[in-house]
């Protein structure tokens, strides 16, 4: 099933301001709340769609990849893993956005109180792709450094905001007590503290560890593209969510085509009496070979469009085309009986050039591809 479109989602249009696209999570975050709808699997999917929508939207980075290249730029489910998410996940990344709408806490065991987990970093890494794998989508395996939970480590109730994640302070003032809270600065809001670590773990309780990630990556995807992949990244200090692994697409070159969007060219020698007698040519592409006629008398660089041989859209559906360029060939050494042929043909006047205006030349070539792009 398609994913929806995550502004269709929130309600709101394209060009939402941050404040909106904040205020319409909101208002479907507390309509879908489970505290409001117990044991109501439709409420609770619709609020973690609307969760998903948000996460994407709210990030700036992820908004402008989504808005380019649709689920595909946010590695295809958003910022989280689309049916594995949970509420603990949903209520410790957001869960100031309820304000006071439910008590200050969740209820049912989701909100943790005040306390917050820390999400873990992003990672970034380069995948070359070749044209025959952009062409239709690949799964790869690929071998990251990351930041996991070590072995071993413990953890203690934080002494100084007793678990809450939150420390509150009372000031006097000529207008009386006034009281403010703020984030634990002792544990980050987490609640708790390392207690024990063993040798090489960080003061977070991480450690880097070489992992094998197995991720898709969309067919028609473009050199220089990041598609983000959700919580596959360095996880969390002390349980908290795993940030994202990013992914920078590296297109290879290709020894026979060059790319142009979703068009791919290839140059194709042709010896001057094809061009003249016509003939049938066998051309690359990118799933093999076809089979193209040359009519009788086509003129060098002459381009053959062949529709719907070239690359998918990484959005959008239909297929770019594959151009042949004609080059004819003249050869560099010819035998004594080809040289007579020759000077017998450049003597006919049939071989001297008689353009009658219909042919089309280099500038008209160039403008009539860009017009079909």
């Amino acid at each position: 099933m398609a994913k929806r479109d995550y502004y269709e989602i929130l309600g709101v249009s394209r060009n939402a301001t941050e404040i909106e696209i904040k205020k319409a999570y909101r208002k479907l975050a507390i309509k879908y709340h489970p505290d409001k709808n117990p044991d109501n699997p439709e409420a609770e999917a619709k609020f973690k769609e609307a969760a998903e929508a948000y996460e994407v939207l709210s990030n700036p980075e992820k908004r402008q990849r989504y808005d380019q290249f649709g689920h595909a730029g946010v590695g295809g489910n958003g910022g989280f893993s689309g049916g594995g998410m949970n509420m603990d996940d949903i209520f410790s990344q957001f869960g100031d956005i309820f304000g006071g709408a439910f008590g200050g806490g969740f209820g049912g065991g989701f909100g943790g109180g005040s306390r917050r987990a820390r999400r873990g970093s992003n990672l970034r890494v380069r995948l070359k792709l070749t044209l025959e794998e952009i062409a239709e989508g690949v799964q790869k395996k690929i071998k990251v450094n990351k930041l996991v939970q070590a072995e071993g480590v413990t953890f203690r109730t934080c002494p100084q905001c007793q678990g809450r994640g939150q420390v509150t302070r009372v000031t006097n003032t000529i207008l009386g007590a006034m009281q403010t809270t703020s984030t634990c600065p002792a544990c980050g809001g987490a609640g708790k503290i390392i207690d024990k670590r063993p040798p090489g773990v960080n003061e977070e309780g991480l450690i880097r560890k070489e992992e094998i990630v197995t991720i898709d990556i969309p067919a028609g995807v473009e050199d220089g593209m990041q598609l983000s992949f959700s919580g596959k990244g360095n996880e969390g200090p002390m349980g908290g969510l795993s940030g994202d692994l990013i992914v920078v697409i590296e297109e290879l070159p290709h020894e026979k085509f060059q790319r142009d969007g979703m068009n791919i060219l290839h140059d194709y020698y042709i010896n001057f009496a094809d061009l003249a007698l016509g003939a049938t040519i066998e051309v690359p592409t990118l799933k093999g070979k076809a089979k193209v006629k040359v009519e009788p008398g086509t003129q060098s660089g002459k381009v053959l469009r062949l529709r719907g041989k070239g690359l998918p859209h990484v959005q959008r559906h239909g297929k770019g085309d594959l151009l042949i360029h004609l080059n004819a060939w003249t050869p560099k050494e010819l035998s004594a009986e080809e040289k007579k042929m020759m000077e017998k043909l450049q003597n006919s006047p049939n071989f001297s050039p008689t353009p009658t205006g219909k042919e089309k030349g280099f500038f008209e070539r160039i403008k009539e591809y860009f017009s079909h792009n």
